[in-house]
């Protein structure tokens, strides 16, 4: 497998320091990832809770969604300019300014989503980081996370969108192996940008005194 050197923390965040108002509820298109958010609250099983958006950006679509589904929502991002904006465009849901990767998650949640970010983590990171994530679910708790769906772990970077970003991918079997790992269940995966490579995956831990068939 060829080697990408992967972007420091700081190179993502400019990055995305730059794009910011492409992001904007008026310019990004409102129905990207609602059907696959519908999905993953049908899991839950009881209302309630909180939910965490991991690299939330400035756009509020998501939030609006989780909240109207009685859901406390908080974010996080990497970018100071995203979460700057975030605040400004929706000063009632909590954001924190944090790398994920080292940021100590502060609760349990019912819910956490993770749209289109966690591809720009480092390919040596993003299995702690997903056990991480997985580890914060509350039991019957779910995880959205998108992906590239690849067969092999891979890495590349690309200036597609202007500034150069780096992304991996674990691959499939990895990702299906690390929710194992994690005490979850992956309940659904899905190619939902055919011919592209984008793959939603959504996993769910197991009830609070649910048993192990034998």
């Amino acid at each position: 497998m060829v080697r990408y050197l992967e972007m420091s923390h700081d190179a993502v965040a400019t990055a995305y320091n730059e794009l910011a108002e492409q992001w904007l509820d008026d310019r990004f298109p409102a129905d990207n990832g609602i059907s696959h958010h519908l999905r993953a609250l049908s899991f839950l099983s009881k209302p309630g809770g909180f939910a965490l958006n991991v690299g939330c950006g400035c756009n509020t679509r998501f939030t609006r969604l989780l909240r109207s589904h009685g859901l406390a929502v908080e974010g996080v991002d990497i970018s100071e300019r995203m979460v700057k904006m975030a605040r400004m465009v929706d000063p009632s849901t909590p954001i924190y300014h944090a790398d994920i990767c080292d940021w100590t998650i502060p609760r349990s949640y019912s819910l956490i989503s993770a749209w289109d970010s966690i591809w720009h983590v480092a390919l040596d990171k993003q299995r702690p980081l997903l056990l991480k994530l997985l580890h914060a679910l509350e039991p019957n708790g779910v995880l959205l996370f998108t992906a590239g769906g690849l067969d092999n772990p891979a890495e590349h970077s690309d200036g597609y969108m202007g500034p150069t970003l780096y992304y991996a991918s674990l691959g499939i079997p990895v990702m299906l192996e690390v929710i194992n790992e994690g005490g979850s269940i992956c309940k659904h995966l899905e190619f939902d940008q055919l011919p592209e490579k984008h793959l939603v995956l959504i996993a769910q831990t197991p009830p609070k005194n649910s048993v192990s068939p034998r």
